[in-house]
C-alpha cells in the first residue's frame, strides 16, 4: 500500500484541519466541572446544558489570567497613551473577578439576580479604565472598586423600590451604611437609635427615620384588595386633597353673587373710571397707567389718583351690598 505523499512545504489536509482544530480550542470555554453526564446511548449533543448562568460566566471569566503588579501597571500606562481597545479588553477582562467579589458584597441588599450585580459592576469596571491615570501612584484595581462599588450601589438604589429611595449622593451613602452602623452598634452593645447612628453618620435624624421606613416597606399597590375577600382597596382609604363638598358650593355661591354685585357696580361708572376698572382692575392682562394716561390724554399720576378713587368707592360697595364678603377670602380668590 504506497503512503500519501506531501510536500515539505505543504500539510495534508487532514493534518491542517488538526492543527486549526487545536488553535480554536484556545478560545473555546473550559469544560463546566459540573457539567451533566450524558447518559449511555445518547448523544452528546443532545444532553441537556448546564442550566445556572451564574456557574456558566464564572467559569468563563475563570478563563482569564490574572494580571501581575508589573503587568497591570505595564497595561494601563499603554492604554492611557495609545487607547488601544485591545489593551482596554485585557484589563477589563483579568479584573473581572474583582467584580464578582465586590458584588457578593451588595448581594443582600439584591436577591433578585446576582448577574445583576455583577453586569452593573462591569460597566463600572469599563467606565474605570477609560478614567484611570497610572501617573498618579494609586494601584488600578484599588482604583477600579471604586467605580465598580458606585455602579452597583446606583443600580441597587434606582431599582430597590419602584419610587426610588435615594435621589442624592447623601441618601445613597446612608443607604449603604445603615445596616452597618446598625450591626456595629449592636456589637458594641449599644441600642441602634435613629438619633445615635444620625450622629455617628454625622446625618440629619430625620433623614435616618425616613431610610428605615423608606427600606423596610415594601410597595402596595392602591387597586390591589384590603383583604382577600373584601372589594375595598387601598385608595379608598387615600386622605382627599378636594375641598369639602359644603365649602366648594358655598364658595361657588358666593363667587356667583360677588360677579353678580361687581357687574352692577361697572354698569354706573363712566368714561374714564369704566376703563380704569374693566381694562386694568378686573382683566387678566391689565393695561398700564401710562396707557390709560396716552388714551386720555392725561398723565400717570392722574390716572393713579382716579384709580385710587375708584378703589374707595369699590370698597363701600361691596360693604353696602355684602356685608359678609370678608369671610369668604377663598370666593374673593376664584372670582
Amino acid at each position: 500500500m504506497k503512503s500519501a505523499k506531501v510536500s515539505p512545504g505543504k500539510k495534508s489536509r487532514r493534518g491542517r484541519k488538526k492543527s486549526e482544530s487545536q488553535d480554536e480550542s484556545k478560545f473555546l470555554p473550559l469544560p463546566l466541572e459540573n457539567k451533566i453526564p450524558v447518559p449511555a446511548g445518547q448523544d452528546e449533543e443532545l444532553a441537556p446544558a448546564v442550566a445556572d448562568p451564574l456557574q456558566r460566566y464564572l467559569a468563563e471569566i475563570s478563563r482569564y489570567p490574572l494580571l501581575s503588579r508589573e503587568e497591570e501597571e505595564r497595561l494601563t500606562k499603554e492604554y492611557y497613551e495609545t487607547r488601544d481597545p485591545r489593551l482596554a479588553y485585557k484589563l477589563v477582562t483579568s479584573n473581572l473577578r474583582l467584580v464578582v467579589k465586590i458584588a457578593l458584597d451588595f448581594q443582600k441588599f439584591w436577591m433578585q439576580n446576582f448577574l445583576d450585580l455583577i453586569q452593573e459592576g462591569n460597566i463600572g469596571l469599563m467606565q474605570a479604565v477609560k478614567k484611570f491615570d497610572p501617573y498618579r501612584g494609586v494601584k488600578f484595581s484599588y482604583y477600579a472598586s471604586f467605580w465598580i462599588k458606585a455602579y452597583i450601589l446606583k443600580f441597587i438604589m434606582d431599582n430597590w423600590r419602584l419610587v426610588k429611595i435615594g435621589t442624592t449622593q447623601a441618601q445613597r451613602k446612608l443607604f449603604y451604611n445603615l445596616k452597618k452602623e446598625k450591626d456595629r452598634l449592636d456589637a458594641l452593645g449599644f441600642e441602634p437609635s435613629s438619633k445615635l447612628i444620625s450622629q455617628r453618620l454625622k446625618v440629619k435624624e430625620k433623614d435616618v427615620i425616613e431610610m428605615e421606613q423608606r427600606m423596610g416597606a415594601w410597595e402596595v399597590s392602591l387597586d390591589a384588595p384590603v383583604r382577600e375577600d373584601s372589594d375595598e382597596k387601598y385608595q379608598d382609604f387615600l386622605p382627599s386633597n378636594d375641598p369639602p363638598v359644603e365649602d366648594q358650593v358655598a364658595r361657588d355661591e358666593v363667587g356667583e353673587r360677588l360677579r353678580q354685585v361687581l357687574a352692577e357696580f361697572g354698569r354706573g361708572l363712566k368714561d374714564k373710571e369704566k376703563v380704569i376698572f374693566e381694562e386694568r382692575l378686573l382683566a387678566e392682562e391689565p393695561l398700564t397707567l401710562q396707557q390709560i394716561g396716552s388714551r386720555f390724554g392725561i398723565s400717570r399720576e392722574r390716572v393713579r389718583q382716579i384709580e385710587e378713587r375708584l378703589l374707595k368707592k369699590l370698597k363701600k360697595f361691596l360693604q353696602e351690598r355684602l356685608p359678609d364678603i370678608e369671610n369668604y377670602p377663598l370666593a374673593l380668590e376664584a372670582s
